[in-house]
């Protein structure tokens, strides 16, 4: 990347290791496990035929291709990630002729165009910034003036059973992984309403609104148990939790899950509860 954010290395040095490769592999699994998100992601997003959108954090590019896809011939989306395997699966993915393109860029110094945009879209792909203000100060500068955000994000772990259950079962057998503080950038750093709100505020957004979404996840993306066990060991805290350890840690752990996951198993699926925030606000 020609800029990159000193303070965002961290992060993507994460996502262009293991855990990108991970996500890359699982990318159609995962695309599966996460359609209830996108479903409602999609629902308030309200895309019309010939806006421009960029997708922040956008991954192997599944939300972005159907931006796209909804925006038509006339319309323009740009996919932005760090991940350098992810976006190589995403442009891979897109169509021919697909109005879309997808830019390797640290979103929070990253030169956009100036009111370039109708619509700022994320699913799950803005909780990882180092200074969030600044991202999305940044963010809304390619926003035109009266244009929309949508975004998805974690509420707390405790809400979020398809996480925490695995992760569980996983504290029993290595150590916990280290409490990060109430500004950390992570999955969950943007479960406190309030700290979202402040932050968008900041950034100079208005109408802001967080409304909580409950949603099923099936683990097993009605593949079975196994498939349930092998979703909780590559992604997830549970997955980060066990990264470097032994294959007899590793099997032990393993195990642990399945016995907890077991008594939840529903024909071939298993399903648990997952909590979001569905975020909008507007660019005054």
């Amino acid at each position: 990347m020609a800029d990159l954010h000193a303070l965002n290395a961290d992060q993507v040095a994460y996502w262009n290791g293991s855990a990108g490769r991970r996500w890359t592999d699982r990318q159609e699994l995962q695309d599966v496990l996460l359609a209830p998100v996108s479903k409602s992601l999609f629902a308030h997003a309200h895309v019309a035929h010939g806006e421009r959108v960029i997708d922040i954090g956008c991954g192997c590019g599944s939300t972005t291709i159907e931006l796209a896809r909804r925006v038509g011939p006339k319309g323009y989306v740009i996919g932005v990630d760090v991940s350098v395997p992810m976006l190589a699966r995403a442009r891979e993915r897109a169509l021919p002729g697909m109005p879309v393109e997808f830019v390797e860029a640290d979103a929070t110094v990253y030169r956009f165009r100036p009111e370039c945009a109708d619509l700022l879209c994320s699913r799950f792909g803005v909780m990882f910034f180092a200074e969030p203000t600044s991202s999305f100060a940044n963010l809304r500068s390619a926003l035109r003036p009266g244009g929309r955000l949508v975004f998805t994000c974690w509420r707390e772990l405790q809400e979020n059973p398809w996480m925490a259950v695995p992760l569980m079962e996983v504290y029993k057998h290595v150590p916990n992984l280290p409490v990060s503080g109430p500004e950390d950038p992570g999955p969950f750093s943007f479960a406190r309403a309030d700290r979202v709100r402040r932050i968008l505020d900041q950034a100079g957004f208005s109408a802001i609104i967080l409304e909580p979404v409950d949603l099923v996840m099936d683990l097993a993306i009605e593949r079975g148990l196994d498939a349930a066990l092998a979703t909780a060991l590559e992604i997830g805290p549970a997955s980060r939790a066990l990264d470097g350890q032994p294959p007899e840690v590793r099997e032990a752990a393993a195990q642990s899950i399945r016995a907890a996951l077991a008594p939840l198993q529903q024909g071939k699926a298993v399903p648990l509860a997952a909590a979001i925030w569905m975020v909008t606000a507007n660019n005054p």
